[in-house]
């Protein structure tokens, strides 16, 4: 026992000070520390005097056997270090947080009991207070202390932290003025004035524009002080640039006050006026953009950016970070953290879409980390007329912020003050530790999903409640009256003078008959020109250098001396040489890797990104080489020539949807940026649908945005099942209208070259789908000479150069890696009289040159589509829609099937047989007769 006697000599702060230390961060205490605290816990949580604490006698049982009699005094001690430790982690779920609704009960409570204290401890004096800044102090105020930290207006998790960094400056700043907000009159007022306008706004429009859909703020207009505050100080802290993300609850409104638009350009919009420009359809005004240029008030000049979003709530937050990701490598690869995303979630919508844990996800990762996101989550309580208790199974909407250890902030958005100091909170923890945080703003929603639903349909005891309930600017009017930094009239005059303001753009907006859509980002898209589906089929010079090329090809096809690589990867780089500088039969690869090193050499940059796209899903490109000992990484294509663009190459996350979005926003706002997703087999894209659907297919016929990003889709019938064999491209087709995007299925790596140099050559951009082949990409057939690379252009069709016309009774029409199969099949045949035409973009379909290949073959008795893909998928409808000749077109394809191919490969290759054999000869018709069991 005496070995333990410095536990009576010692100073208690000290033993208190370890014991926070080690509940916190137990791996950052001394072994026998560590043990002995450990048996501390084990006894006052087992109870039993014969094991850790001995209760009575006050003794600890040490893992090695020995006891260690513990002063009284320190038993204490501890115990309110628990009791500290409780509030700490489980405060959040006792506060005051929630305006409308009576909090849901928790147990066991933070009562002092629990902690093994009684009302009689209160009075005394605990050296424990020293460890959240009291100094030594009676229970009673460390309690008190506790409770205002994390009990009040604010709830905060982050004991699951990991980084006692991040965590001992989480408790300094909470521990500053007990977390509340200590704010000065003209902050006060400031604040009072941004929520004046947030409630004003929403006033106006709802007696404006009666029953009109608007997806009001009301009940959560504290995130119009809050963005502000962020945006005010972030610009002091030396940010340059936001982009923000958000669905349509309150878009309006921080539109107008946090953004700048002009309020008459939304009332344009709510009046139903036509567009000034016929060139798009626009959208519903709760999901346009905005750029804009915001002077702060001491100065800076701050470029402002909200995505356009469609009605798939959580979809924009990863075009948010695709698009600051973009920003910060173009304006600021050394300080990403002057480019700030903000994104704003629903509470049923963060909670319940998988896409918001896809991109939380990314956060730490290096293709896709934007160092920090501010969430900010509107919370409403409900979701259209879903309680949050059918919304979600975990206690928080915003749980899934833990899952990169995030703080998270929960605050009552009726005490606007505190929604304001937490903002900053959130500002501060980004910019200090360049990672993620969220804030959960807890209010409700004044009306039903829309402002002409009836929400007491499903919720008559809360819309009751909420009928009666003062808003948020009347609530901190009353406040700040009451401390007298204003007086009764001063509200009154503010909301006059915005009011007034509004009124007057509510007359402009009327003197104009139609509306104009400002398109967003101008500012990263000056130089390139809107054209229709006629001028996408100009011709784009897109040739090059044979000289520059020859560099290229030296260059990736030479490894650095003195470093080891597998044998295989040797071989590849060395029979990449021979085929460029010897045979001149380059492959697929060799193909793919100089298109990006001729655009590297222009200048542009390369990006590319998805599932196993390093190496490539078919061992195909190896734009990443590994060192074989050290997995050093070499990338050939960025080391062409000085200045040359910046080639990124990253092995995503097993996301589709996500990384889709996060690309596409890259894209977005980098145009001279090739912008490439691709898919690890075609059929996977589906998991990207919603992105494909309302973004990518639509986002110019929207919202006035191009974008060039392109996708990879692995295409082609080899037998490998329903699920790797279609990328459905019936899908993209038929998502193609008038001028929305290019699609492709080319044969030769010359026209992929060519193709993917036109993407970034011509003066617009398109989104590009691209149905990339699977093993054509070591098809002996499917090669390219270096000329048809640097005197070649992009060939819309291929026509057939290895027969006569005039013999040829049988015009064929087909598309992608199905043409090898029938050209082998046409010489073991020895049929002379089949021309094999390929169809190399299917939209906008290049339907003179068609016609001019079937005038050419005048003597053709049939034309033919052949397919793969069964009829019902596959191109065979686009063609019918687009082109009306193919209504007389005899039609060889797999008959009508629910899945994309057989799993058997028997059954598959004897359909791909059939399909071959009906291209050949008519008789054989086996594709429109009923569906056997073959």
């Amino acid at each position: 026992m005496d070995k333990y006697s410095f536990l009576n000599a010692a100073h208690t702060s000290f033993f208190a000070e370890m014991y926070d230390k080690y509940l916190t961060h137990p791996d950052s205490v001394e072994p026998s520390w560590r043990a002995f605290f450990q048996g501390f816990d084990f006894g006052m949580e087992s109870a039993l005097d014969e094991v850790g604490i001995d209760t009575q006698s006050g003794t600890a049982t040490l893992s090695n056997g020995h006891a260690v009699e513990i002063p009284e005094t320190l038993q204490k001690e501890f115990q309110v270090v628990r009791l500290i430790d409780g509030y700490r982690s489980r405060g959040h779920l006792f506060t005051k947080t929630n305006p409308v609704r009576e909090r849901r009960k928790y147990s066991p409570t933070l009562d002092i009991e629990n902690f093994g204290l009684t009302e009689a401890d209160l009075d005394t004096v605990f050296n424990a207070g020293e460890i959240i800044g009291l100094g030594s102090n009676t229970l009673r105020n460390i309690i008190a202390h506790l409770e205002q930290i994390y009990c009040d207006s604010i709830g905060v998790e982050y004991m699951y932290i990991r980084s006692p960094e991040r965590v001992e400056w989480i408790q300094a700043w909470l521990n500053r003025n007990n977390n509340h907000p200590d704010f000065s009159s003209d902050q006060k007022k400031h604040i009072l004035k941004k929520l004046n306008q947030a409630v004003s706004f929403e006033g106006f429009l709802h007696t404006k524009y009666v029953g009109q859909k608007r997806f009001s703020l009301e009940g959560n207009e504290s995130l119009i002080p809050a963005v502000d505050t962020i945006v005010e100080r972030a610009a002091r802290m030396g940010v340059k640039q936001f982009v923000m993300g958000m669905a349509h609850r309150g878009r309006l409104n921080v539109l107008t006050n946090i953004f700048g638009k002009a309020p008459k350009d939304i009332f344009s919009e709510f009046d139903g006026k036509d567009y000034e420009q016929e060139i798009f359809d626009g959208d519903v005004k709760y999901h346009l953009g905005w750029t804009s240029e915001r002077t702060t008030e001491n100065g800076n000049k701050i470029n402002m950016n909200i995505a356009p979003n469609p009605s798939h709530l959580e979809t924009v937050g990863a075009v948010v970070e695709g698009i600051t990701r973009a920003k910060q490598d173009a304006h600021f690869p050394e300080d990403f953290s002057k480019v700030l995303p903000i994104v704003v979630h629903g509470d049923a919508a963060i909670a319940g879409q998988g896409i918001a844990y896809e991109v939380v996800q990314m956060a730490d990762l290096d293709g896709y980390r934007t160092n920090g996101t501010i969430h900010i989550v509107v919370n409403n309580q409900i979701g259209f007329t879903t309680n949050y208790l059918d919304g979600r199974s975990s206690t928080y909407c915003t749980d899934v912020g833990k899952v990169t250890l995030s703080p998270v902030l929960h605050v009552n958005a009726d005490d606007v003050e505190s929604v304001v100091h937490a903002s900053l909170f959130a500002l501060e923890y980004r910019m200090r530790f360049q990672r993620d945080v969220f804030l959960d703003l807890l209010g409700y929603r004044k009306y039903g999903h829309n402002e002409g639903d009836e929400p007491r349909f499903t919720q008559p005891k809360l819309y009751k409640a909420i009928a009666k309930h003062p808003n948020p600017r009347d609530i901190y009017a009353e406040k700040l009256m009451t401390e007298g930094v204003i007086d009764k009239d001063y509200v009154r005059q503010l909301e006059e003078e915005y009011k007034g303001t509004l009124e007057e753009e509510l007359e402009d907006s009327r003197k104009e008959e139609k509306t104009e859509i400002t398109p967003f980002m101008a500012d990263e898209w000056s130089g390139f020109q809107n054209v229709r589906e006629w001028e996408m089929m100009d011709p784009v010079d897109t040739t090059y250098d044979r000289k520059k090329l020859d560099t290229i090809a030296e260059t990736i096809t030479t490894l650095p001396e003195g470093k080891k690589f597998l044998r295989k990867v040797e071989k590849l780089v060395s029979d990449r040489k021979s085929m460029y500088f010897e045979t001149d039969k380059l492959d697929w690869a060799m193909g793919e890797l100089l298109a990006y090193g001729s655009l590297l050499q222009e200048g542009f940059g390369v990006r590319m990104s998805g599932q196993d796209v390093e190496r490539g899903t078919f061992s195909h490109r190896h734009a990443v080489m590994k060192v074989e000992e050290s997995e050093e990484e070499v990338m050939l294509l960025n080391h062409i020539a000085e200045n040359q663009g910046e080639f990124q190459i990253y092995n995503s996350l097993l996301s589709e949807y996500g990384v889709l979005g996060f690309d596409y926003g890259y894209a977005m706002a980098s145009p001279n940026t090739l912008t490439i997703w691709e898919a690890q087999f075609g059929d996977f894209s589906n998991g990207a649908q919603i992105m494909i659907d309302q973004y990518i297919s639509a986002a110019e016929d929207k919202w006035k945005l191009q974008n060039g990003l392109v996708m990879f889709l692995p295409h082609g019938y080899e037998g490998q099942g329903a699920e790797h064999s279609s990328a459905r491209m019936e899908r993209y087709l038929q998502l193609c209208a008038r001028d929305n995007m290019y699609v492709a299925d080319v044969t030769t790596p010359a026209n992929m070259f060519h193709l993917l140099r036109r993407q970034m050559k011509s003066n617009f951009r398109k989104p590009l789908i691209v149905f990339t082949p699977k093993s054509l990409l070591r098809h002996p057939r499917a090669v390219s000479s270096v000329s048809e690379m640097t005197d070649g252009r992009f060939m819309e069709v291929i026509d057939d150069q290895s027969v006569k016309a005039d013999k040829v009774k049988s015009l064929v029409f087909c598309t992608g890696k199905f043409y090898y199969d029938l050209l082998a099949a046409r010489e073991e045949l020895g049929r002379e009289d089949v021309a094999l035409v390929r169809v190399e973009q299917l939209f906008p379909l290049p339907a003179e040159q068609m016609r001019e290949i079937i005038a050419k073959y005048k003597k053709a008795e049939e034309v033919v589509w052949a397919q793969e893909e069964p009829r019902n998928m596959g191109a065979w409808a686009h063609l019918l829609m687009h082109f009306e000749e193919a209504r007389t077109f005899r039609v060889a394809s797999r008959r009508i099937y629910a899945a994309p191919a057989a799993g058997s490969s028997v059954r598959s290759k004897l359909r791909h047989q059939q399909v071959i054999d009906y291209v050949f000869d008519k008789t054989k018709d086996n594709m429109t007769r009923p569906a056997t069991k073959n």
